[in-house]
């Protein structure tokens, strides 16, 4: 096979850099502006949750940014590139995810007056839960961190020539700059001016890319004729890796893991002024997580119509699959001045959006879970100084891991692995709290081992015995175009030889279920560890705590309700009042709480400062 000679491809110039420099300007003066603002506000509240009076608009968009990040801009369109639109059926799983999350999850933390979602494992359980579990948080979000600095890096390296770990430690130091000088407030709205980026550069790809492909309707034809247009396959082996059943079973166990109970998602629900609005800016999200998902899907579409003659990767003008859409960027932009550097901008917002939110859970959660415990007096301008510190340190931790990411193959598959084998166990954890009042503390710490166990074994026996090529989709890509002896890529290369039997079954199992495997080892190994040990009893537990599945089903009966609350005494008057107490004991400890979440209680009068209603959680639940 001769060697393909690669097409010549542009370089950034002048205007690319202005564009690109432009975001990173804009993202510090958002900072500086917060900084200077928020000065007078010194307290740890103001600057981790952004004092509780967060409206639902900005907090939506910083979701959907946060979580859309450059895995989405690059990642995505290459999986579709490569394998086809069946990432389309996320749409399903975002779904049900943000359900869950707003009817299930939210109303427990929200309403506990929470800062940190471990501080709900000490109230439900009791304190080694609560610093048992940290590790799973820390390690996840560090990793996924690390994965997000890398990819957008990668493509810049791609595109301009610029060195690749400069701009690895140029975004973690801008990215750490506006995080630590604005605390959340700075975050959100950073957020929101970057989705806007992010939604400009794809939209900009789109319709240039469909223009240089003959159309939409080209576009279509060749992707159905190739493939990529399958995208319901309801084959129920856990062994493929994407199918209807993985990515919309996997995918919501995956994505709630990341939604439900992950701090950086909890953390500006809570920021929110009132429940209503929290509930809001998460329904408002998944309206972005679609717009996201369909622009990267039908860029992979589009992308796959331009190269389907002459693949990129198998010709070796690129090193991965990652690169394929910098590439094809510069391609369909040579002629035009400003847009390569706009796409790029496209990738780094993402980049910095979720790095800031990592940033500032990690330092919530060490601040609150260990700072507060060892230094429960200090004032309140040094626990600001103290929030900022860990800010600075968490960003220069996540920034490192960069190299880890630089070995975990594709961006998509390494970040959905890591929430997965992470995500997991924690969605399990939490379940049992919120959903099974007989689960004891012996039963959550013996869950949450089992099931980081299992999750962490098939992930990294998945990670070094990789799935067998037959286990995933045609490719259909040729070099014909490439100016060079004709070549289709193999459909089924070799296979490695002596390969265990765990391997080609246990370590095949499809990277979605990675997370359903860690929550439901954690449920099943915590209901059997607290029914042998002695189960909870209900009426021992708080009923803030408890959030009865029941409840959400509002044809059913109080008699019925009452039932399926598993002995939790929801209607006692003694737990009543001790609840009103907590509930202003919180308040009154709390800067920016009082006309927050305390004036959502149902039969708070703020006026008077009483509550007018008896029946507080009656009404509460």
């Amino acid at each position: 096979m001769g060697k393909f000679i690669p097409p010549v491809v542009e370089s950034f110039v002048v205007w690319d850099y202005l564009v690109f420099a432009a975001l990173f300007l804009v993202s510090s003066g958002i900072g500086i502006f917060f900084a200077i603002k928020e000065r007078k506000k010194a307290s740890s509240g103001d600057f981790l949750v952004g004092g509780r009076q967060m409206t639902c608009g900005p907090v939506a968009l910083s979701l959907t940014a946060s979580f859309m990040s450059a895995v989405t801009v690059l990642g995505t369109p290459a999986e579709v590139y490569r394998h086809g639109a069946s990432f389309l059926l996320f749409a399903i799983a975002y779904t049900f995810v943000i359900i869950s999350t707003s009817e299930l999850f939210l109303p427990v933390f929200y309403r506990s007056g929470i800062t940190s979602t471990y501080e709900y494992l000490e109230l439900r359980f009791n304190t080694p839960v609560r610093m048992a579990s940290n590790p799973d948080l820390h390690t996840a979000t560090i990793l996924y961190t690390g994965v997000v600095v890398y990819a957008p890096a990668l493509a810049l390296n791609q595109v301009t020539g610029f060195n690749l770990w400069g701009s690895v430690f140029a975004t973690g130091i801008v990215c750490t700059f506006y995080c630590t000088l604005g605390g959340l407030k700075a975050v959100v709205w950073t957020d929101a001016f970057q989705l806007i980026v992010m939604l400009v550069g794809f939209l900009t790809v789109l319709i240039q890319g469909t223009f240089k492909t003959g159309g939409i309707g080209n576009v279509w034809e060749t992707a159905q004729n190739g493939s990529r247009l399958n995208i319901f396959d309801f084959d129920f082996d856990p062994l493929r890796r994407h199918t209807f059943w993985t990515i919309s079973v996997g995918g919501t166990f995956t994505w709630l893991g990341i939604y439900g109970v992950n701090q950086s998602t909890i953390q500006r629900c809570i920021s929110c002024k009132t429940e209503k609005h929290a509930k809001l800016a998460l329904y408002l999200n998944l309206v972005g997580l679609w717009a996201i998902l369909v622009c990267a899907v039908l860029c992979g579409l589009v992308m796959y119509s331009f190269f389907m003659s002459c693949d990129p990767w198998t010709a070796d003008f690129i090193s991965a699959p990652d690169q394929l859409m910098p590439y094809f960027v510069m391609i369909i932009f040579s002629s035009a001045p400003g847009l390569p550097g706009l796409f790029v901008a496209c990738a780094f917002s993402g980049t910095l959006s979720t790095v800031a939110a990592s940033i500032n859970a990690l330092a919530t959660v060490t601040f609150e879970d260990f700072v507060k415990n060892f230094f429960p007096k200090l004032s309140n301008r040094a626990s600001t100084w103290t929030s900022k510190g860990l800010c600075v340190l968490f960003g220069g931790l996540c920034t490192t891991m960069a190299v880890a990411a630089s070995l975990m193959g594709g961006v998509v598959q390494a970040s959905l692995s890591i929430h997965g084998m992470c995500g997991g166990p924690m969605l399990g954890l939490f379940t049992l709290g919120i959903i099974f009042p007989c689960t004891n503390w012996k039963g959550a710490f013996g869950g949450l081992a089992t099931g980081i166990t299992l999750a962490f074994w098939v992930a990294i026996g998945a990670f070094v015995y990789p799935a067998p090529p037959s286990k995933t989709l045609p490719l259909y890509l040729s070099t014909a175009g490439c100016n060079s002896t004709d070549m289709v890529v193999p459909i089924v290369p070799t296979l490695p030889p002596e390969r265990p039997y765990l391997a080609d079954s246990w370590y095949s199992l499809s990277y979605l279920y990675y997370s359903a495997v860690g929550c439901l080892g954690c449920i099943i190994a915590g209901l059997l560890i607290s029914f042998v040990t002695g189960p909870n009893k209900g009426k021992d537990i708080k009923p803030i705590l408890i959030r009865p599945i029941c409840n959400l089903f509002c044809f059913w009966s109080p008699k019925y309700n009452t039932f399926c609350w598993c002995g939790v005494d929801h209607n006692n008057k003694e737990l009543q009042d001790e609840l009103k107490i907590d509930f202003e004991t919180k308040a009154d400890a709390n800067d920016g709480l009082k006309n927050g979440w305390k004036n959502n209680l149902p039969g708070y009068n703020p006026d008077e400062k009483s509550y007018t209603n008896t029946s507080l959680t009656e009404s509460y639940f």
